[in-house]
């Protein structure tokens, strides 16, 4: 349906048909424009996009290599704290295990001290005893040498028949004691 104008011969173009140069020339237009954008914008964007990508995926495995990193000092610092409390455990039971061997040997010394004690003491009251006995011996010979001296009449001033006389005498009293 074309109408043909009647001024000048002209024939009036539909303006909903496009006229045939400018659809080429804007398909070359359209040609030139995605090959710019595809040599030039296109390739710009991907090196923008990849360098996004990698700062992305590059501060994750950073952030991961951190984390395995800190988790690597915690195990460390958690080993060393073990061990500290295993050493001071050590430390406390070797001091205690020492501790109890220095109170074992001063109570051996004060035992050994004690027993020296009490030995000399014994050896002590040992010779005070005979020097006692001795003593009550000689005084019991004289007062039975004067009481026999009494009794029988007769003087017993010898020495010897005296102490002859005294020994018997002693020795009889502690054969009647020991029964």
């Amino acid at each position: 349906m074309f109408f043909l104008a009647a001024e000048g011969g002209e024939s009036t173009h539909n303006p909903i048909i496009p006229i045939w140069q400018e659809i080429v020339v804007g398909s070359v237009a359209f040609a030139v424009l995605c090959f710019v954008l595809m040599k030039f914008v296109f390739p710009r964007m991907e090196q923008t996009f990849q360098a996004r990508v990698d700062a992305i995926e590059g501060g994750i495995k950073r952030a991961e290599a951190a984390q395995a990193e800190a988790n690597q000092l915690l195990e460390q610092y958690r080993a060393q704290l073990a061990e500290a409390r295993n050493d001071a455990a050590r430390i406390r039971d070797d001091a205690r295990a020492d501790a109890e061997g220095i109170r074992q040997d001063v109570l051996a010394k004060a035992r050994e001290e004690s027993d020296r004690i009490i030995a000399a003491g014994k050896e002590q009251l040992a010779a005070e005893r005979a020097t006692i006995v001795r003593e009550l011996r000689t005084e019991v010979g004289t007062i039975a040498v004067d009481l026999a001296s009494k009794i029988v009449g007769e003087s017993l001033a010898d020495e010897a028949r005296r102490k002859g006389t005294v020994d018997r005498f002693l020795s009889g009293l502690e054969s009647t004691g020991a029964r």
